[in-house]
């Protein structure tokens, strides 16, 4: 599923039932990304009345986290070299053995809540490339290109507009 063709905007993440959840490591450079969005969504004072979290990687229990979400927004750093700057995706629920490591995935996240709440928020991943991993803090020039377009993209998206 084409992910750029179904991210609503970040003015649609704007409202109480909406989480925008930062994953990485601030602490391992690129691995930051996440969260250097989230800390730029509260420099800029964007979607305040979404809950904002930062953690270093994703736990069975948020599963329960966004059972209470109509929308979330899982913002994380890849490896990938397919993706030249960021990529907007739509995970589908699908369990895996990820579970039984530290690394969960995000499609286990959305099957594990699906599976024990009976309902699946509407999800999105906004990846962005990084390349550099080591224990020093800050993101690399090419991190921080990639991360300024992957904001002025989302920021761009206008939302449509809600049926009366």
């Amino acid at each position: 599923m084409n992910g750029y063709a179904d991210f609503p905007g970040l003015e649609a993440f704007d409202r109480p039932a909406a989480l925008i959840y930062g994953i990485g490591n601030a602490g391992r450079e690129d691995d930051g990304l996440g969260w250097a969005a989230i800390d730029w969504l509260e420099a800029e004072s964007l979607c305040p009345q979404a809950e904002l979290q930062r953690h270093y990687q994703l736990h069975l229990e948020d599963a329960d986290l966004i059972s209470g979400k109509d929308r979330v927004l899982f913002i994380d750093a890849t490896q990938d070299a397919a993706v030249e700057s960021f990529r907007l995706a739509r995970p589908e629920p699908r369990m895996d053995l990820s579970f039984t490591s530290h690394a969960i995935s995000i499609p286990t996240i959305l099957a594990t809540c699906r599976t024990c709440f009976r309902r699946l928020p509407e999800v999105h991943v906004l990846a962005i490339r990084g390349y550099a991993w080591g224990l020093r803090t800050g993101l690399t020039p090419g991190a921080q290109r990639n991360l300024a377009q992957a904001i002025a993209t989302v920021t761009a998206r206008r939302a449509p507009p809600s049926p009366s």
